[in-house]
């Protein structure tokens, strides 16, 4: 699934924690793995005037970056296996150059880095990576929740029953299979979205109709981890996608969420890239944004 993974690190607790979940997925599926820092030196600029002490920051900066890949160098059980760069420019552009040149497959970041001109692994950062990004993004930030330990017991699916969803379902499965995992299959109603409609006649109809449609979408996903020999649950819920899916993580104890960046259009939609960006932000799981290959070229 993952030959070669990306870990854009700034040495800060998220990017440190973000490094463990990939290091560990690096391991199940025998990748290569890059960590790079990125020196803004846009950001540093704009601040100092003076060109003796603009490098001398400089310098520092790109030391603390030095540091931040060798940590994760150390981080490694084979640390040869990491490869390292430290990069100048702005952070959003590097990381997205950088992975297209190494054909990297899958991208781990941190969603909240250090305070002031040196930080990158943001979450405005983070949330631009996901929605450029041709190829998966987890996002993880340091918390509890988030320690890797020996990988996931629960890996949340969400659906929509649309493309983009279906694209984010194979690496679902795939992970879950490698962590052998429980996978839950989950979708919303967006009660909320057909209320506000005036098209619909009735509404009960309709949503008898896209129950059904969205049940079986659930389903499909359920029957597909089983026949993995996976432990599986298809719900299909009500509500704001959002809303709903995040009191799900914490009332089912996820320990990854994997999830499309869009969804379809109309009062049906789920997967959106607002309820992927709100998971991203809120979430106290990890999140791993698939973003379709037709999206990806918008």
């Amino acid at each position: 699934m993952y030959d070669t993974i990306l870990i854009p690190t700034d040495g800060s607790d998220h990017a440190a924690r973000a490094a463990e979940h990939a290091l560990t997925l690096a391991e199940w599926f025998d990748a290569t793995v890059h960590a790079i820092s990125v020196v803004d030196t846009n950001a540093a600029s704009g601040m100092l005037s003076s060109g003796s002490v603009r490098r001398e920051f400089m310098n520092q900066l790109e030391d603390g970056a030095e540091r931040a890949v060798e940590t994760i160098e150390t981080m490694a059980d084979d640390s040869s296996a990491v490869q390292t760069a430290v990069l100048r420019g702005k952070p959003k552009k590097k990381i997205l150059a950088y992975a297209t040149d190494i054909d990297a497959e899958l991208i781990v970041m941190g969603t909240h880095g250090r305070s002031g001109v040196s930080r990158f692994v943001a979450g405005s950062v983070t949330e631009h990576v996901v929605r450029r990004a041709e190829i998966p993004v987890l996002s993880v930030r340091a918390s509890e929740r988030t320690e890797p330990a020996d990988g996931y017991d629960d890996i949340l699916v969400p659906t929509d029953g649309s493309d983009a969803a279906g694209a984010a379902v194979d690496h679902g499965l795939a992970l879950a299979r490698a962590a052998d995992a429980r996978v839950h299959a989950v979708t919303v109603l967006d009660t909320g979205d057909m209320a506000a409609s005036p098209t619909l006649s009735p509404p009960t109809e309709v949503m008898k109709e896209l129950e059904t449609e969205r049940q079986n979408a659930t389903d499909e996903i359920a029957t597909r981890a089983r026949e993995d020999g996976l432990a599986a649950t298809s719900t299909v819920l009500e509500g704001r996608p959002g809303d709903e899916l995040l009191e799900y993580i914490d009332d089912h104890e996820i320990d990854l969420v994997v999830m499309g960046t869009h969804g379809r259009s109309g009062i049906d939609r789920l997967l959106l890239g607002s309820t992927t960006e709100r998971l991203l932000r809120h979430a106290s799981a990890p999140v791993l944004a698939v973003t379709p290959p037709e999206a990806g070229d918008d």
